[in-house]
């Protein structure tokens, strides 16, 4: 299978509210927009897409009609500083603080208004014990 785009689809009861934070904090602009789904891209990359969903509307399968539930959402970023400095700043909760890890990411948690997290990171090197298990290609350089 040949994928032509891939991007997550949020699904909310409140998709003009969820867009909104979105547009809001993460710098999207919806691009198609109805009272039951948005399409959002960034501002700044064009390939970086996200839809939200009224998850009672009729082309969900009656028994998947749910709110999203258990996702976390990437979004890696040259400068997570300044962005949990701006979303802090927002109000936005802060679920795991401003942080380096050994595996190999300097990052943080928020969550959208329907408890969907949001990692905001920004690989870093590893610690030798993490830099084992990379492939060479995707280990990140400094």
């Amino acid at each position: 299978m040949k994928s032509t785009s891939y991007y997550p689809v949020i699904m909310t009861a409140d998709v003009a509210a969820t867009a909104a934070f979105y547009i809001d904090h993460f710098r999207f602009q919806a691009l198609f927009t109805t009272d039951w789904y948005v399409h959002l891209q960034s501002i700044e990359d064009e390939h970086v897409t996200l839809a939200v969903l009224d998850y009672r509307h009729e082309t969900i399968p009656e028994e998947a009609r749910a709110p999203t539930r258990g996702l976390l959402l990437n979004f890696e970023v040259e400068d997570p500083d300044a962005i949990h400095e701006r979303l802090a700043a927002a109000g936005l909760p802060i679920l795991k603080a401003l942080r380096d890890e050994d595996f190999g990411q300097r990052h943080f948690i928020t969550a959208d208004p329907n408890g969907v997290l949001i990692d905001i990171i920004k690989p870093i090197p590893p610690s030798a014990e993490f830099a084992a298990a990379y492939d060479e290609s995707a280990l990140p350089t400094v």
